[in-house]
């Protein structure tokens, strides 16, 4: 395909011209899916051709967790959340992969949140001793559902050491239906030691060309949101969390995150979302509009629903 008509591709698709002109030449665009791949769907998937990632997504956005395989390949990996940003209602997530170069555009979203050891959007740790102690990656897995619907699928994350004192495992569901940015969270977190835990669920800092980003908190309700400085070519991802807010103890940093602090029994599951958003995306298209679709969130924090 020449440059001129990979740009009128791209350019088709409502991207900015900057990021048209970045990767006219250098990526094909992906070959649509038949008329039946084109329909709305929530869908997970596992990627042994890229070290077990685990890939969800649904008609809004599309995210990644890491596998274990990648601990060797790609150190230093980690338990963090990965968001990508979508312009397709249909799943595009296994096939832009299966190119070989995910970090290029290729018509259909872009894969440039940058997760390194931090939380990305929505991972989670134990906060103890004014430090965040985290898992490594995925252990095993289970699909539960593959959409239409919702996709829904848990993972176990191996024991942790927190400190000396103890240690913490965890088992967690991730269900995301149609329709929403947000992924509803289940986690169950086992100790060796009674006693309640702090988990600190974490959003990545991030520091681009436009500034360090915009952080808010809203602990009434439960919730933070993140809106980082854009990339010039890239754009600008927008993350928010929601916890139930009679469980919420502080909202802290450090020097990769912003957590929002919980209290949590061992054993006793509990609920979070994580939801993001790109404003070269679908349906939110700057801060104020991220704000505001998280404020008008109605999340059911029932462990047992």
């Amino acid at each position: 395909m020449t440059k001129t008509l990979v740009l009128a591709a791209v350019l088709s698709l409502g991207v900015s011209a900057a990021i048209a002109q970045e990767h006219a030449g250098v990526s094909a665009t992906l070959e649509k899916p038949d008329a039946e791949g084109q329909k709305p769907r929530a869908t997970v998937s596992l990627a042994p051709y890229r070290f077990n990632d685990i890939l969800w997504e649904n008609d809004r956005t599309a995210h990644r967790i890491y596998g274990k395989a990648l601990e060797a390949n790609e150190p230093p990996s980690s338990s963090g959340i990965d968001a990508w940003g979508k312009q397709v209602r249909w799943p595009f997530m296994e096939r832009q992969l299966k190119t070989g170069d995910q970090h290029r555009y290729h018509g259909e979203g872009l894969d440039f949140y940058d997760v390194g050891t931090a939380r990305g959007a929505g991972g989670l740790g134990i906060w103890y001793d004014n430090k965040l102690w985290t898992s490594r990656n995925w252990t095993s897995w289970k699909l539960i559902k593959n959409g239409p619907d919702v996709a829904k699928f848990s993972v176990d994350y191996a024991p942790w050491p927190v400190d000396v004192n103890r240690k913490v495992w965890e088992t967690r569901t991730f269900a995301l239906p149609l329709g929403t940015n947000f992924t509803r969270m289940v986690s169950t977190i086992r100790s060796d030691k009674p006693g309640p835990l702090i988990v600190g669920i974490g959003i990545s800092k991030h520091k681009h060309p436009g500034g360090p980003g915009v952080f808010r908190k809203d602990l009434a309700p439960g919730r933070v949101t993140y809106w980082e400085g854009a990339e010039p070519e890239k754009g600008s991802m927008g993350v928010a969390l929601m916890v139930d807010p009679n469980s919420v103890v502080d909202v802290r940093s450090d020097f990769d995150n912003y957590l929002v602090l919980v209290k949590v029994m061992p054993g006793q599951p509990f609920v979070y979302y994580m939801g993001a958003a790109w404003d070269k995306g679908l349906d939110i298209h700057s801060q104020a509009e991220w704000d505001a679709y998280v404020a008008a969130q109605k999340p059911d924090f029932d462990p047992k629903h």
